[in-house]
């Protein structure tokens, strides 16, 4: 008797990012988060099937340390960049996209002194795609509220729930 040939099913890994977080993957996993001002950068290799997200807050601070952290835009594009070269691939080899940097509170915009830090981490994070020179295929960023974000690395696909909130005219 023969025994049928089935494919094999590989358990999908789901990771959680939460604020700060980087994770750097492969195949079969998915990445997930929740943003609101905060912004995700998810990077991924369509040949090697690796990548990764990173969820950060602010986009930079003054270095107390030489340890980064990806609470930083700044910081967190270099812990991609060390990742990429640690698998033996180059950063411009990655496909980029960038999600979240909602406005939390639409109505109080105005009053606050120091600045809109939605509209800083979009820029930031616009600005560290450039520099890099990383190939920005998708974005979803900006409006107000939040995003529930989903990166599989397999596919590279990266699913996005919007949730705008409604402001008083």
């Amino acid at each position: 008797m023969r025994a049928a040939l089935q494919p094999a099913t590989r358990e999908v890994a789901e990771v959680y990012l939460a604020p700060g977080e980087f994770r750097f993957a492969t195949c079969p996993t998915r990445l997930r988060t929740i943003l609101g001002s905060c912004v995700a950068i998810t990077l991924w290799h369509p040949e090697q099937r690796i990548g990764g997200m990173c969820h950060f807050m602010l986009p930079s601070r003054v270095r107390c340390s030489t340890a980064l952290n990806g609470l930083y835009a700044d910081e967190a594009i270099e812990l991609f960049i060390r990742k990429a070269r640690a698998h033996h691939t180059e950063p411009e080899e990655y496909q980029l996209k960038l999600f979240g940097g909602g406005e939390m509170f639409p109505e109080l915009q105005r009053h606050v002194p120091f600045g809109d830090v939605a509209r800083l981490n979009v820029n930031a994070a616009l600005e560290m795609a450039a520099l890099y020179r990383l190939d920005l295929i998708a974005q979803d960023m900006g409006s107000t509220g939040y995003r529930s974000i989903i990166f599989d690395l397999c596919s590279g696909d990266v699913w996005v729930r919007h949730q705008p909130i409604r402001t008083r005219h």
